[in-house]
C-alpha cells in the first residue's frame, strides 16, 4: 500500500442536469439539481483511497454549512483529513451543468481553496511524512489552489523524496523550473496544448506534445485522449498506448480525477506502467457511467471485477 498526500481543492459541486447546454443569453429548464462533494484535489484523494492507497488530504474548507459535510465525505471514503484546515469565509464551490450526453461545463468559486498558502502546505506535508513509517511515496497536485502553493508543494515533495504527480487543471502554462520538478505529468488534450503550445487533436499530436514536455525535464507524461485512449512516454524511452474502454457515458465530471488517483495508487503499490494505466482507465470508465463526482468513483474490488469480465 502506497502512502500518498494530495495537496489541492475541496469543493461542494452544485450539479444541474439539462437536456442541452444553453447558448449565450439563452435560458433552459433544468431537469434536477444535486449537491455533491467534489474538487479536483478531493476527488483524486478519494480515487486513490478507493484504489487502496493510504491517503492524507491537505486543503481547506470554509466556516459555512458545506465545510463539515465536505470533510465527512472524505473521511467516509477512507481519506485522512488531518491536513484539512477550516478557514474564515465560504468553502470552494463548483457550479456544474451536465447535458444528456454526459458532457459538462463548470464554473469555479475558489472560496477557502484560495486561502491555502505555502505554510499550510508545508505543515501538511511534514505531518503526512511523519505519520506511520516516516515515508511519503507520492504527492498529487492540481491547479485549483493558488499556483504559488502548488509549485512550492512540488519543491517540498522532492525534498521529502516523494514522487510528484501534477495535473495542471484548469489548464495553464507551467514554468520550466516547475516542470523539471514533476515526475509524472497527467494532462488531457487541452492541458497538453496549453503547456506545450502544440495543438493536440489525436495520438500523433499527443506524442509530439509529450516529447516536448519530456524535453523540459518532466520524468513521465500521460496524455488522456478520451475515446482515443491514453498515451504514455518517459524520459527513459518507454512508450505505452492504452485503448479506451467503450461505455455509455452518463456524467464525465470526475473521470480525469478518478484516472489520476487510481493510477497513482496503482503505481505506488508496485504496478507496472501498462497495468496501472489499464487499471486507472477502467476506474475512470466505471465513473462516467454514473452521476456525481466522488459518488461515482469505484472501489478497487469493483474495478477488479469489471476488468475480470473483460479478459
Amino acid at each position: 500500500m502506497g502512502k500518498i498526500a494530495v495537496v489541492g481543492s475541496i469543493n461542494m459541486d452544485v450539479v444541474n442536469r439539462v437536456e442541452r447546454h444553453p447558448l449565450p443569453g439563452e435560458t433552459v429548464s433544468g431537469l434536477d439539481t444535486a449537491y455533491v462533494p467534489g474538487g479536483k484535489g478531493a476527488n483524486q484523494a478519494v480515487a486513490a483511497a478507493q484504489a487502496g492507497a493510504q491517503v492524507l488530504m491537505i486543503g481547506a474548507v470554509g466556516r459555512d454549512p458545506f465545510g463539515g459535510p465536505l470533510i465527512q465525505a472524505l473521511e467516509a471514503a477512507g481519506v485522512d483529513t488531518g491536513g484539512v484546515l477550516v478557514k474564515a469565509g465560504t468553502s470552494g464551490m463548483a457550479f456544474i451543468t451536465v447535458d444528456n450526453s454526459g458532457e459538462n461545463n463548470i464554473i469555479l468559486s475558489s472560496g477557502a481553496n484560495g486561502k491555502l498558502d505555502a505554510a499550510d502546505m508545508e505543515a501538511g506535508l511534514e505531518n503526512a511524512a511523519d505519520r506511520g513509517d516516516g515515508r511519503l511515496d507520492g504527492v498529487l497536485l492540481q491547479n485549483e489552489i493558488p499556483w504559488e502553493t502548488t509549485s512550492a508543494a512540488a519543491r517540498r515533495a522532492r525534498i521529502l523524496g516523494a514522487t510528484v504527480y501534477l495535473n495542471p487543471a484548469p489548464a495553464r502554462k507551467v514554468e520550466d523550473e516547475v516542470l523539471a520538478l514533476v515526475d509524472v505529468l497527467v494532462v488531457n488534450e487541452t492541458e497538453a496544448a496549453a503547456i506545450s503550445g502544440i495543438r493536440v487533436s489525436g495520438p500523433g499530436d499527443a506524442e509530439a506534445a509529450a516529447e516536448w514536455l519530456l524535453g523540459r525535464g518532466v520524468g513521465e507524461v500521460i496524455v488522456t485522449l478520451g475515446a482515443a485512449g491514453v498515451i504514455y512516454a518517459s524520459r527513459e524511452g518507454e512508450r505505452v498506448n492504452v485503448p479506451a474502454f467503450r461505455v455509455e457515458a452518463v456524467d464525465t465530471t470526475a473521470a480525469g480525477d478518478t484516472f489520476i488517483g487510481a493510477y497513482a495508487a496503482a503505481r505506488e503499490r508496485g504496478g507496472s506502467v501498462q497495468e496501472s494505466l489499464r487499471w486507472a482507465s477502467a476506474a475512470a470508465a466505471i465513473a462516467v457511467t454514473r452521476p456525481g463526482a466522488q459518488s461515482s468513483i469505484p472501489a478497487a474490488d469493483e474495478v477488479n471485477r469489471w476488468l475480470d469480465g473483460r479478459r
